[in-house]
């Protein structure tokens, strides 16, 4: 596989056409930022972080050549709430979003064929008209701003779409819904359809009687022509090389690796004989009746979806270099949650957590380190000195951070700038981290403050629960040994911190009434 490996990125390098001069002498006042949000990939899916099984070269790179954090944190433990975390600098108590919200109230949003041919049934729940973003802050001072991948804050009849939110460009899935197949009928350019050459296929579909799961061929029709990760590459290298002579900031949210599984044959055939000696390659596809597509290799297609998308990452850092503009461009690369837990993921058999727990109930939609400790890696090309950093932080502070790095006066937040750290300097740090999660599906509602060493959790809160748990952090990553008895001032303080930074939601399914000791 190393040796294909190279071979794919020198193909991807030979079609870089060498630019002139001229691109190389861009003003380096104001670097161009990169801000790479995996989705559903956990803390231990990356060699740099840990993960044996799936090659991820490029990106463990990044870390060798920049800083490889170890306690960073989404802003929630799904997605819709994270992303708007990420994009207003506002924690889960402040937010406007704060968990998943379909909207189910439109009519029957699950099913795709309703949505595609009813596009008011597209999207989740929108941002405020008028919200101030990562994108419009970005874009006020002066970069030409992007966004390629997945929105899934709000929906193209909203006024929340990625251009009315300060993206010049967007291209990509809109509704994270839509998002769940690699292989759609269309994405977005801006709010326009742009339709693929791809076949109709609705989620939840089964092999048809008489199929044979042993055989690829009964799986064929689950694919399409055109590859979603493919058509947003070409999106991602056309707008840097276009604004090779600007300042630009783009987000590069791609979709893997959440279900479904598909991916390149050739991916998942590598991994098939990788891992045939692990497990038994003639295991059953893994279809329960509800969620995606059949699949014949889970395993090996998982471990292919993150190991073409690390391939992609090098193509980026390949043409960056080739275009002359690498060293003026600062790359963040994260998860926007923890590893999702289904029969269609092997999230245990690959230990995605690690070394934070990576049973269900532990991971996505869970306030414990799996579900919000995520990989955070910052590179900027030979500007920083590579180092493993332990500050701690979330995604709140990414906003700070852009305007320290633009130079532009920042809003209000709950973030603390991380540039300091980036130049060597003195970095402040947060007294605090603190994340709320409503009841969602199965689970009651969760309250969570990380303090220095400490972590304090509640669950059931929506049940009136009221009892945290305390875990020395750093030495107890697994939640396994409740402290609180034996340190209640701890615990008084974190109370403390959650009455200060709770406010009420005025959109009742993000509600959470909080039974204060």
């Amino acid at each position: 596989m190393r040796m294909r490996y190279g071979l794919m990125m020198a193909a991807g390098a030979a079609a870089i056409i060498p630019q002139e001069a001229s691109a190389r002498q861009k003003n380096e006042n104001r670097p161009n930022v990169i801000f790479i949000l995996m989705d559903d990939a956990g803390y231990g899916d990356f060699g740099c972080y840990g993960q044996s099984k799936i090659e991820t070269p490029n990106i463990d790179a990044l870390a060798s050549n920049g800083i490889l954090f170890t306690d960073m944190y989404a802003g929630a433990p799904v997605s819709a709430p994270s992303r708007c975390c990420l994009m207003t600098g506002l924690h889960s108590g402040h937010a406007q979003i704060r968990s998943n919200d379909e909207l189910t109230e439109r009519g029957d949003v699950w099913k795709l064929r309703a949505m595609i041919d009813n596009p008011d049934l597209e999207g989740q729940k929108p941002l405020e008209s008028g919200t101030t973003t990562l994108a419009n802050v970005m874009q006020d001072a002066g970069y030409k701003t992007s966004m390629i991948g997945k929105w899934g804050l709000g929906g193209p009849s909203s006024q929340s779409t990625p251009n009315d939110m300060g993206f010049d460009l967007f291209y990509g899935y809109m509704c994270q819904r839509m998002a769940q197949n690699y292989y759609p009928m269309f994405l977005y350019r801006n709010a326009e359809r742009e339709y693929l050459d791809n076949p109709f296929m609705e989620l939840s579909s089964a092999l048809a009687e008489g199929e044979d799961p042993y055989s690829p061929s009964s799986y064929a029709r689950f694919k399409g022509n055109d590859y979603s990760p493919d058509r947003m590459y070409d999106e991602v290298s056309s707008f840097i090389t276009e604004n090779r002579d600007n300042e630009f900031f783009l987000m590069w949210t791609t979709t893997f690796p959440h279900s479904a599984l598909q991916a390149p044959d050739e991916m998942v055939d590598y991994y098939v004989k990788k891992f045939g000696e692990q497990y038994n390659v003639t295991e059953i596809p893994v279809y329960n009746g509800k969620g995606y597509f059949p699949c014949r290799y889970p395993k090996a297609t998982y471990a292919a979806m993150i190991s073409y998308f690390d391939m992609q990452v090098g193509k980026l850092v390949e043409e960056l270099k080739e275009l002359g503009i690498y060293d003026n461009t600062i790359i963040m690369f994260s998860s926007d949650n923890g590893p999702t837990h289904n029969a269609y993921t092997s999230t245990n058999w690959f230990d995605c957590a690690a070394p934070f727990r990576s049973d269900r109930g532990w991971t996505k939609r869970s306030l414990h380190e799996g579900g919000i400790r995520v990989p955070f890696i910052v590179s900027w090309g030979d500007r920083i000195a590579p180092e493993v950093s332990d500050h701690i932080g979330y995604f709140p502070d990414v906003m700070p951070t852009l305007c320290d790095i633009a130079k532009v006066r920042c809003p209000d937040t709950d973030g603390i700038s991380f540039l300091p750290m980036l130049k060597g300097r003195k970095q402040k740090e947060h007294e605090y981290l603190y994340w709320e999660f409503p009841p969602f599906k199965n689970d009651r509602g969760w309250l969570c403050v990380r303090m220095g060493e400490w972590k304090g959790l509640v669950t059931d809160v929506a049940d009136g629960n009221n009892v945290m748990k305390l875990y020395r952090i750093n030495e107890d990553p697994r939640e396994e040994n409740d402290l609180a008895g034996e340190y209640p001032e701890i615990v008084e303080k974190m109370w403390k911190h959650i009455r200060e930074s709770h406010t009420p939601s005025g959109h009742r399914p993000f509600q959470l009434d909080i039974t204060f000791p």
